[in-house]
């Protein structure tokens, strides 16, 4: 394996073109805004531990404190161009997270996590999301009073599902009852993942060319009124699953930098 500097080629990401224009994934920053399905949970402590990277510890306040989380996204760069092709900025995911601490702060972290675009695949390795691809529906709303929404209102069941290799890993529902008063918890502390890219030469494969801690920033927040209920969590995910909290589904919306 040899290693030369290339120049002549711009791009933020591969593939780097002479006029940058093909990259898989623009420069941020990255605007967000999406329906979330969040199933908070508690799985075995040990579990939980030893999924931690290294530099975080166990969450010892709430011992096995975790979210699943269903999400259908749309996002953008600023100039927006992402919006009027959609193939470009719509994608699903459903992710686990942890709570941990880091030099005695209250975090999360985020140890497995599917996607169904190219493009968030590799936003997420960026950020240092695990990101694998898999394959995610969830119930939609469309705000109308008809049989096939399920509307915003006591009793409305939403659900979500993952699969990936041909093989069911998640299915969730939350049915609705009200309007909550602090929203999802388990997932509220800030987010920390792990950027890690490995060596390509023989002999360096045990020390990767990028392993390091990295939290994100985001800015001009909106979210909708959140609504909580009941909730069920199982396929592969819920040989995890010791104790059910409770669901909420949401509307929000942020822009993110690293």
């Amino acid at each position: 394996m040899w290693k030369t500097k290339v120049e002549g080629l711009e791009g933020y990401s591969l593939p780097r073109t002479p006029t940058g224009a093909s990259s898989l994934v623009p420069a941020p920053p990255w605007h967000y805004v999406g329906d979330f399905l969040v199933i908070e949970f508690w799985c075995d402590p040990d579990a939980a531990a030893a999924a931690l990277p290294a530099g975080l510890e166990p969450y010892a306040d709430d011992p096995g404190r975790a979210a699943a989380l269903f999400v259908d996204w749309q996002s953008c760069v600023t100039d927006r161009k992402e919006l009027v092709d959609p193939a470009r900025s719509q994608y699903k995911e459903f992710f686990l997270i942890l709570n941990a601490t880091m030099d005695g702060e209250h975090v999360t972290t985020c140890p497995a996590i599917w996607v169904d675009r190219d493009f968030a695949l590799v936003r997420g390795w960026i950020q240092g999301f695990p990101k694998k691809l898999g394959s995610v529906w969830m119930t939609r709303t469309f705000g109308l009073d008809c049989l096939a929404d399920p509307g915003i209102r006591p009793g409305a069941t939403f659900g979500g599902t993952l699969a990936a290799n041909d093989r069911r890993l998640a299915e969730g529902t939350v049915t609705l009852e009200r309007v909550s008063d602090s929203g999802p918890t388990h997932n509220d502390p800030r987010l920390v993942n792990v950027r890690h890219f490995p060596e390509l030469a023989a002999g360096k494969h045990a020390t990767p060319a990028v392993h390091e801690l990295v939290g994100a920033r985001s800015t001009n927040r909106a979210i909708s009124p959140i609504w909580e209920g009941s909730s069920t969590l199982g396929g592969g995910v819920g040989a995890w699953v010791l104790g059910l909290g409770r669901g909420a589904w949401r509307k929000r919306s942020w822009a993110m930098a690293r």
